[in-house]
Formats: structure tokens, sequence, C-alpha cells
């Protein structure tokens, strides 16, 4: 392993943390600028592809996953644990993250995330992330209940 390769790593991590710091503080534009201009944000139930549609779905102007309507939390904390990065080119890489979420009624839900790094203008920036679901609490303040 190179600097190089150390600096690319660390520098996916900076993008990670702060995509959850900015999400979890409502700061949509840091959020939209972890991303790519052309980069897409999957999350259960939802696709959204570029910037402004990543910015509209953060910020409650877009399309909307939920079902019912349900209370909205008051404090949210994503903490991201176990990170496995792979360098795929000089300029490309992946990642898979696993994260828990926790929110006014304690553990809300958790999972990983599934990501595609580019670097940009100097910058390691999130491509495409899947995020995925392993668990929801059934009170939820984030995730809908699966449809029956």
């Amino acid at each position: 392993m190179t600097v190089e390769d150390l600096l690319a790593r660390e520098e996916i991590r900076r993008t990670l943390a702060g995509y959850n710091l900015a999400g979890d503080r409502l700061r949509v534009d840091e959020v939209v600028n972890c991303f790519t201009a052309d980069g897409v944000l999957e999350i259960p139930g939802a696709r959204f592809s570029g910037r402004e549609r990543i910015r509209e779905f953060m910020s409650g102007r877009g399309p909307s996953t939920e079902g019912a309507a349900r209370p909205r939390p008051t404090f949210v904390r994503h903490h991201i644990t176990t990170c496995g990065i792979e360098l795929t080119g000089p300029d490309t890489a992946t990642a898979r993250t696993y994260y828990a979420v926790y929110t006014d009624v304690g553990p809300d839900h958790c999972g990983y995330y599934v990501d595609a790094f580019r670097k940009e203008d100097g910058r390691w920036l999130i491509a495409e992330r899947k995020a995925r679901l392993d668990w929801r609490s059934p009170s939820s303040l984030m995730v809908a209940a699966p449809s029956a």
C-alpha cells in the first residue's frame, strides 16, 4: 500500500463522515456536495439521480417513500462503524460501511451502505450510494413500515 493509497482512503472516510454529520444537522447542501454531479442515492423504495434530485429528497420536496404520517424526530444520529474500502483505480473506489441510526425512540434502524466513489477536482465523492436496511424499530421515526 502506498502513501497515496492511504491518503485516498482517509479522504473517502472524510466523505463518509461528512455525509452523516451534515445529514444529522440538516445541512442539505453539505450532504449533496458529498456526491458527484451525476451521483445516485438509492434508498429502500426510491432512487434519486443527480444532485438536484438528491437535494429535493433530502429537503423534503421530492417524492416520499413514507406510508402513514408519523412524528418527526427531534434528533438524529447516524453512527458508521466497520468500513471496507477497496481502491479500484487511480480515481475510483468502492466501500461497504455499516451504520446504526438513533432517534428519539433510541435505536431506530440499521444497515449498510454500498458505495462507489470517484475522485473529481481532487475530492473523493460518492458516485453511487445504495443504502440497505437490515433492521428497523417498529416505532421508527425515519423508516416507513413495510407494506402489508
